[in-house]
This record gives C-alpha cells, structure tokens and sequence, in this order.
C-alpha cells in the first residue's frame, strides 16, 4: 500500500485516547492462560502481534473469547494442553520469545513458527539461557523455526550483556515452573511489565536494582485493565511538538519509567510535555499527557540506559532531532538492527531522502537538526521495509514537508497500530 502524505498546514488540536500497550496486552492474555480461575481483560490491543499471541493460546486449550472488541474473558486451570498444530506467532517476536520460556518447561513437545520477518530474527539470546535452566530447543542456526521438547526446568542465575524485557520476561516465565531459585541480571533495567504483572497476580518476585528473582510459583487470575501503549503515543508526542500550533491531550497514557524514557529526552530538548492525572491501573502508573508545540528545541545525547526506555521510539525521535537545533546523537542502540528491520541502516537511508541530516554509526545516528524536510519534490518513495514503527515515523515526518512524500508499504502500521490514521484525523 502507498501512502500519500503532504504537509501539515493547521495545528493538531483536541483530545485522544491512545490505543492499548501492546506489551501489556502480549502479558495480559499469557499470564492469564497460566493462572488459575478467571479474568476479564479490558482494553486488549487491537494489534495483529497481540492476536497471534491469544490464538496461540487458544491452541494451547485455553478458553478466550471477546465480550466485545477490546475485552476479553480468559478461562483457565493453569494447564496448558498440547497443540494440535504448529504454534504460530505470526511477525511478533514477544510472542516467539516469551512463550518459548512457557513451553520450554511443559510436559509435551510444540514448535513455534513466524512469518519470513520474524524467521531472520535472532532466537539465540533465548535459547541459551533456557538451554541452561535444561531446556532441549532445536532451531536453524538459532533462528525460527522453534523445537521446543518440553522437559523440567531448573533455576539458574543469568547474568545478560544485553537490556531486553523479552529475554528478562522469557527467563522468569521459564522460573514460574522450574525447581529452585531463578534470577536475571541485566546490564540496565528494561522495561518491568513482567514484574509487576507477576506481583499483581500473585508470584513470589522481587526485583533489586538491575537483578530479578522469581520463584516457583502459580499465577491467580485477576482482572486486568490494560493502559494505554506509550510506544504508540510517541509519534503523537513528537507530531505536536513540532506542529506549529499543536496544543492537545492524549488520554490513558502508560508512564511506566521503564517506558517513558521519551518524555524525560523531550524535557532534555527543551519540549512542552504535562502530565495530568496520574494514577496507577492494574499494577501500572498512568496518565494524559499535554503537548504543545516548541520552536526551541535543542539536540541532546541518548545513550546507555536511555536505550531500554525508549528503543522503540527511537525512529521517531530521528525525525523530532531533525527540527532541533544543533547534533542528536544516539549510541549503544546496535539492538535496533535486529528489529523488524535493520532500523539504524534503514531509518538513515530513507530520511535522508527527505533532507533530514541524517549519519548511521555502528551502534546509533547522528542527527543535525533545524532541516526543512522535502524542499524540491522526492524522487523516490520511501520503504518502511516492513517495519511498522518506521512507516508511522515517516508519516510523522511528512506533516512538515515542503512537498508530497510517498511511502511504500504503509499498510505494516496494522500490526502494532490500526487506529494510527483514524486518531491523527482527530487532531486535525
């Protein structure tokens, strides 16, 4: 699909609530389909990653069914049956590595399957460690297709080079069920979802600087009511800073501070950012952010553990640098190439299309800002490579280009975001 955007003229105005987190949700429906009792899930992303994850469980004999679009009823004794087919989990690498750490320990064998994407994404950082705890995983040069023959897990203590909630999340579902002790240590602390979902529904965890240790334990079903995704309200985050004249709220906004390392880079830059109403929802600080539009941005380093809190916001952030004065600079964000796509090589490629001073190093970018964007007409349309964070990222850009810019392959914005459009409309 192509997508035409021109330039934003009017200012972005009004009031939206933000669709579901999706890491949430991906938690949500696991975490219920282990625990014991049942449990209605409010707010459920409408994403396509997050319903590969609930007929993923479906499959494992879980009763799941909607009560209406965003809500759902789990049903479960805690037991997973044994598949009757492959379990796919579509282009959702959460899907792939979390649920590795659930199967890995049942007593029956599963094999997890993706989509191309997902099959050129990295399983080893999961397969290790779970092959530690005594898991037996057979993969094709550690990438999808996933053996998984279940076996009995023992507890290990982990210690990762890398910050990634999906490796932490993996390893301690994996401890839900194995005999002794497991922690994970990480070099920065990513994102928590894991561990306050497993605290809200009953697991015996406790988290101490950058270590996590869980013990063997069985999940109760409770209701959960999912906040809104801060990943997806970035792109309006940044879209109002940089449209002259934008003054508006976004309602239901996960603050999570394992998340919103955006917001404390947009206060670095100089940005309008107010938080109004916080309050936390099912274990999870929230809130509705004010953002208002500043001509006076200024570039900034992200680096260390700026990096967990905001990877996924980073191709947005690009294009917010962009409108900066003075240099941008991004380091130790190398994960960013093992994404949906190499999002550091990619994201330079392509915004440098549009005039955006744009540098790939090995491990981030470099941007000089205060750029106007598509001064003379694009010759040549702009790939998101099927990566749906960059096709929204693009479209945020092209609210401030001169001319018409064109990008291929927009329709990757369903997987994570299908409101994306429908709720700009609404600030227009």
């Amino acid at each position: 699909m192509l997508k035409k955007i021109s330039k934003l003229i009017k200012p972005l105005k009004g009031k939206i609530t933000i669709s579901a987190d999706k890491s949430i949700s991906h938690r949500a429906v696991m975490f219920s389909s282990i625990a014991q009792g049942e449990c209605i899930v409010r707010n459920f992303s409408s994403g396509a990653d997050c319903h590969s994850t609930l007929n993923l469980f479906k499959g494992l004999g879980v009763s799941i069914e909607f009560l209406d679009d965003k809500t759902l009823k789990i049903s479960s004794d805690g037991v997973l049956k044994v598949p009757n087919c492959v379990c796919d989990c579509g282009n959702s690498g959460t899907t792939m590595r979390l649920v590795s750490g659930i199967l890995a320990g049942q007593d029956f064998n599963s094999v997890l399957v993706g989509d191309k994407s997902l099959s050129k994404r990295p399983m080893k950082r999961v397969i290790e460690p779970l092959s530690l705890m005594g898991a037996n995983i057979e993969s094709i040069d550690w990438h999808a297709p996933l053996k998984i023959f279940g076996t009995k897990l023992k507890g290990i203590d982990y210690n990762s080079k890398l910050a990634s909630a999906q490796v932490k999340s993996c390893i301690l579902l994996a401890g839900l069920n194995a005999d002794g002790i497991t922690s994970f240590t990480e070099p920065y602390v990513s994102r928590d979802h894991t561990e306050r979902l497993f605290s809200y529904l009953g697991a015996d965890i406790e988290a101490k600087n950058t270590t996590v240790t869980v013990k063997p334990s069985q999940l109760i079903a409770k209701d959960i009511d999912v906040v809104g995704d801060i990943s997806s309200a970035a792109f309006f985050i940044v879209a109002g800073l940089i449209v002259k004249g934008s003054d508006f709220i976004i309602k239901n906004v996960g603050i999570n501070p394992t998340r919103s390392g955006i917001l404390d880079v947009v206060k670095r830059m100089g940005g309008g950012v107010e938080i109004l109403n916080e309050r936390v929802v099912s274990g999870e600080p929230c809130a509705d952010l004010r953002i208002q539009y500043n001509d006076n941005l200024q570039g900034c380093v992200i680096e260390g553990s700026d990096i967990p809190r905001l990877i996924d916001e980073l191709p947005v952030i690009a294009v917010l640098a962009s409108q900066a004065e003075g240099e941008t600079l991004v380091k130790n964000a190398e994960d960013l190439r093992n994404k949906e796509s190499d999002r550091i090589k990619c994201l330079v490629n392509e915004l440098s299309k549009i005039g955006i001073d744009i540098k790939e190093t090995s491990d981030g970018f470099i941007v000089v800002g205060k750029n106007t964007l598509a001064q003379k007409p694009v010759k040549s349309e702009l790939e998101c490579y099927h990566d749906h964070r960059l096709a929204m990222s693009f479209f945020v850009a092209g609210l401030l280009c001169e001319n018409e810019i064109a990008i291929n392959g927009f329709e990757w914005t369903k997987i994570s975001f299908p409101e994306f459009e429908e709720l700009f409309a609404k600030l227009k």
